[in-house]
């Protein structure tokens, strides 16, 4: 049945029902709007689904496997065996769990929501195409929320047998001998752990100088030696050319070589999906990145709001979250920017890596006058009660010693990142992270410590000047 050309109306659209798609839907709905959320797949997007909570769900049983080797010189042995069908159940048993809650929630909050495809065909009207249904809807407000999506290698085509993209890799049938992970960003390092952990030889490739390369070098360095300490080969400043049946073609400094491998993964990043839903054609304006451009309110046009990986800034869960909560205010007339003093970047990798607020390169690009300290790991109580002293943690802050950066590398470092961007959210001073009581003997604790340090090196910066 195909429905005509009449219009539906609707108070609120919101296209897409991952992170920000449901955050945006539940905060409209929570201020009175009447709301219709439109997903072509499955709410949760591909944060839920087939991104970061299976993704660290597996790193979770990676680490849990790889305990009795980094365990065995205390004299813990024990024998571990993988059943590769029922992690995948798992896997897909918590993806389900948690799309559950979200539908629930949304019920609850009084949001419809449909499946369909949609495309924009005017400012203020889309066309949703679902099985052999076609519809189309006015609306007074909509919020684009749909994504991103894996970016492809010209001759490196996935097809989902020899060369696979993050979320086969997610939830594969069996596990391959060799891996080769083409990119080493967050998501290849990240299953770079995970895989060599359950047994895989895996080998890394990424065009930069270092693993991380939105990070600082150093870090990079140090999740470099994790890696290598797991038996992770590593070709940097390399790009991969072509795969044929005797490996993948390798191009690096010191010319091109081949790496025979069971399976090849797709790892370099994502590109905005903004042509998929033909923004276009509701007034909004795109970069030549394809990223759609916004104001503070996260505003396209005077009627549409876009989201998440839609819009420039780090492709982030947590980052689109916030800018569906924003964007939903905005559309009800609430006064709402977008405009946090940082977003925090964590990588679940082994080391662990939180990056909050400035760096020292960024600092250093921009002319910033800071300071900052280093606690290594070697001195702290818990790393070694982890058997894991190496990493460090740092705070930087300005010439006032008002925090504006915490970087940091090591075990559960992770579980620091909302503390830091609390600390420079609310331009929290050294002193303040100082004079806290942190629980002994956690890795919070050497934040502490570095504050103290950091305080203590401003003073004495402060009595020079004055004198």
């Amino acid at each position: 049945m195909v429905v005509g050309e009449v219009a539906s109306p609707v108070d609120l659209l919101v296209i897409g029902g991952g992170p920000g798609g449901y955050s945006a839907a539940l905060q409209a709905a929570q201020l009175g709007r009447e709301v219709l959320l439109i997903e072509n797949q499955e709410v949760g997007g591909t944060c839920i689904n087939v991104g970061c909570i299976p993704s660290k769900a597996l790193i979770e049983i990676a680490n849990t496997i790889h305990a009795p080797t980094r365990l065995s010189s205390y004299g813990v042995r024990t024998d571990v065996t993988i059943d590769i069908h029922k992690i995948r159940t798992h896997l897909n048993s918590l993806v389900n769990t948690l799309t559950s809650n979200i539908s629930s929630s949304l019920k609850r909050a009084g949001v419809q929501v449909r499946p369909g495809t949609v495309r924009f065909s005017r400012p203020n009207r889309v066309a949703v195409e679902h099985a052999d249904n076609l519809e189309h809807f006015e609306f007074r407000h909509a919020i684009v929320a749909t994504g991103s999506r894996s970016i492809e290698l010209p001759g490196l085509s996935v097809d989902g047998k020899r060369i696979v993209n993050s979320t086969d890799l997610l939830f594969a049938s069996k596990l391959p001998e060799t891996l080769v992970l083409v990119g080493g960003g967050y998501i290849g390092v990240e299953l770079a752990c995970a895989y060599a952990k359950l047994g895989t030889h895996v080998t890394v490739i990424e065009s930069k100088n270092w693993l991380l390369p939105t990070f600082e070098k150093r870090i990079g360095l140090a999740v470099e030696r994790g890696l290598r300490r797991l038996g992770v080969g590593i070709c940097l400043a390399s790009s991969a050319t072509a795969y044929n049946e005797d490996g993948l073609k390798v191009v690096g400094p010191k010319g091109s070589f081949v790496i025979p491998s069971e399976l090849i993964g797709i790892t370099i990043g994502r590109r905005p999906n903004s042509d998929t839903v033909g923004i276009a054609h509701s007034g909004a304006l795109t970069n030549e990145k394809g990223f759609v451009e916004v104001d503070s309110q996260r505003r396209a046009t005077d009627r549409v709001f876009a989201i998440g990986d839609l819009t420039e800034g780090p492709a982030l869960a947590h980052k689109a979250i916030a800018e569906g909560r924003v964007a939903a205010r905005s559309a009800c007339g609430q006064i709402s920017t977008f405009d946090p003093a940082c977003i925090p970047s964590v990588v679940f990798g082994d080391p662990q890596v939180i990056s909050v607020g400035t760096s020292l390169s960024s600092a250093s690009k921009r002319g910033l006058h800071v300071s900052s300290h280093s606690i290594p790991f070697g001195s702290s109580g818990r790393a070694h009660t982890l058997g894991d002293t190496d990493g460090f943690i740092e705070i930087i802050a300005d010439h006032y010693g008002t925090v504006v950066g915490i970087q940091a590398v090591g075990p559960h470092v992770a579980e620091l990142a909302g503390e830091a961007a609390l600390a420079i959210e609310t331009a929290a001073t050294v002193e303040d992270l100082a004079e806290t009581i942190h629980p002994h003997p956690t890795f919070g604790e050497s934040l502490m410590e570095a504050a103290i340090h950091l305080q203590t090196d401003l003073s004495a910066e402060s009595q020079q000047a004055t004198d």
